[in-house]
């Protein structure tokens, strides 16, 4: 009696040093400290820049702070038996850890990417531009104003990070340079930052501040990166060359998956399903009756103009009525579909160079913006038909248009309202290109080649991804692998080998993520027999949103035992 006595006082004591307290924290109040974390800075930094800011001293708050509900997370864990507590601690849990992680790390000191990383997002932002009232106006000219400053900070950070050996590579700086050279280059009425407040009341003083603010600022970023960064910038492509780099690459593995998985372990899946997939390849070649190799296969459908648009307005189209063809079939896989419309645009102008075949763009009920797919008009020689359905189902319908929409229409929290994780999302859209063969949306034997060779594309990603960044593969062996392989145009295999580089880890998430979808399903399948039902299913999967991987297992799993009990 006294030695139980005696251990509940120091459990006790225990608790109260670690601050979770005797009655602990309702998950709704630790959810409340986790989005009201920075709350107080926020207002500060907005009212001071209309860009987003970094301050070391206010980086070590928010990791003492983060760290402390990391606390009460754990410990709610322990204890809470409601789904949606669960779903929300899991996802805290996650969110958390990645965020200290990032933080310690410094990951602001590395803010480049393929696609232009912090350039990128300048872009979105400005190109978003509504000009409705003077507000507005005024918003838009203190970010001209204020971009010079933005600029500085982020060029102390790019050599904060080369001083202590964390620096992105020189392809990936170079690309971006290339991106900061278009502007600084351009004249005060030839850029993206003109086009966005063309024909409003303040075009006349947009003009005068891209003039005297935006373009010497972009020229101070391009001398730079030319003078200092570029030089001093490593030749090896792979994060793991820098200072902590391969830790940052296992971290950056698990996030993306959102499961306790090792980078070997991705890859020797990778090589698994790479051969799988071949086999199916060369079954369809036999069929077609083509004579040569695999390599000669895929050199005919990289070159044959039968397969490639003309025009920009063609490709537009074509990826429109396969959009409208699916459309009509999704009453036969959802019960519940999202009220958002979905339309088919061109990538902008300012991102198409670089940027990948086609990409969602969110929709908003808020600013009664529609969902987007985007495709890429530029280097036609480079956008095949044939992959042009899997394309399609997965960034539109019932792709990534349906899932972040639906999530949209949820009552949820406001930390899960905009998360995004890879692992379920990319996972559900490359689940969804797979959806397409049931759906018969491959109408041709090219186009049900094209499906295989976007899920080989996505295979090779497993290999390619830890290849480069943990195993010392070089750009060139990387980009042999994935031409090898797949049938994608050699541009196109380019500009992903060099997303990956400068995107370390998230590559992976697609097919893990499909994978697990896949294996919950036939699981499903074969427990429910009879009673499996193909809408309920997909509808479990999206009631949530987006949830870490294990979070849907256990979802799913607990949906198949009440099912089976009636």
């Amino acid at each position: 009696m006294m030695i139980t006595k005696m251990f509940k006082i120091l459990f006790v004591f225990c608790l109260l040093c670690s601050g979770i307290g005797l009655q602990g924290q309702s998950v709704a109040d630790i959810i409340d400290s986790y989005e009201n974390i920075n709350s107080d800075e926020t207002e500060e930094d907005e009212e001071k820049s209309p860009w987003p800011t970094f301050s070391l001293s206010k980086s070590k708050i928010e990791i003492e702070k983060l760290n402390k509900i990391l606390i009460d997370v754990k410990s709610s864990k322990q204890t809470s038996t409601e789904e949606e507590d669960l779903i929300n601690l899991d996802l805290l849990e996650l969110i958390i850890e990645d965020k200290i992680f990032n933080l310690e790390f410094k990951k602001h000191e590395m803010p480049l990417s393929a696609e232009g990383g912090f350039l990128t997002g300048i872009i979105y932002r400005i190109s978003g531009t509504r000009i409705n009232s003077p507000e507005d106006g005024l918003k838009f000219l203190n970010k001209l104003k204020a971009l010079p400053a933005y600029f500085d900070e982020r060029i102390a950070n790019l050599k904060a990070g080369q001083s202590r050996g964390v620096s992105s590579p020189k392809l990936i700086a170079n690309l971006c340079l290339g991106m900061a050279q278009e502007v600084s280059e351009s004249d005060a009425n030839g850029n993206f930052f003109a086009k966005a407040v063309e024909g409003t009341s303040i075009e006349k003083k947009a003009i005068a501040g891209i003039l005297t603010q935006v373009i010497p600022a972009y020229k101070k970023l391009v001398h730079y990166l030319e003078t200092e960064y570029i030089p001093n910038a490593p030749q090896a492509i792979g994060v793991s060359s820098i200072k902590g780099g391969k830790e940052y690459y296992e971290q950056r593995v698990r996030y993306y998956a959102t499961e306790d998985i090792s980078p070997q372990e991705v890859f020797d899946i990778g090589m698994s399903e790479v051969q799988r997939i071949r086999t199916e390849m060369d079954v369809i070649i036999d069929e077609l009756g083509f004579e040569g190799s695999f390599a000669d296969f895929c050199e005919f459908l990289r070159t044959d103009s039968q397969f490639y648009p003309k025009t920009g307005k063609e490709l537009l189209h074509y990826a429109a009525w396969i959009t409208k063809e699916m459309e009509g079939k999704l009453p036969d896989y959802f019960n519940k579909l999202p009220m958002m419309p979905l339309t088919v645009k061109p990538v902008p102008a300012a991102l198409a160079p670089n940027y990948t075949t086609g990409r969602y763009s969110g929709g908003s009920y808020k600013n009664k913006k529609a969902g987007q797919y985007w495709v890429n008009t530029t280097s036609l020689e480079s956008r095949p038909l044939y992959v042009l359905p899997s394309l399609s189902l997965h960034e539109g319908v019932p792709g990534h248009h349906t899932q972040i929409m639906l999530a949209a229409e949820l009552d949820l929290p406001k930390f899960r309202k905009s998360q995004y994780l890879s692992a379920f999302g990319e996972g559900w859209a490359l689940y969804c290109e797979y959806l397409g063969k049931e759906a018969g949306m491959y109408h041709t034997e090219y186009e049900e080649f094209g499906a295989l060779v976007y899920e080989m594309w996505r295979a090779c990603r497993l290999v390619v991804d830890p290849g480069m960044h943990y195993m010392g593969w070089s750009r060139e062996k990387a980009f042999n692998f994935m031409k090898d392989n797949t049938a994608l145009s050699l541009h196109e295999v380019g500009t992903e080998i060099n997303r990956y580089i400068g995107w370390p880890g998230q590559a992976v998430s697609y097919k893990l993520g499909e994978l697990k979808i896949r294996k919950l399903r036939k699981y499903a399948e074969e427990e429910l027999g009879d009673k499996f039902d193909i809408r309920a299913f997909h509808d479990k999967v999206l009631e949530n949103g987006s949830i870490p991987m294990a979070t849907l297992d256990r979802i799913v799993k607990a949906w198949v035992k009440d099912e089976i009990q009636g």
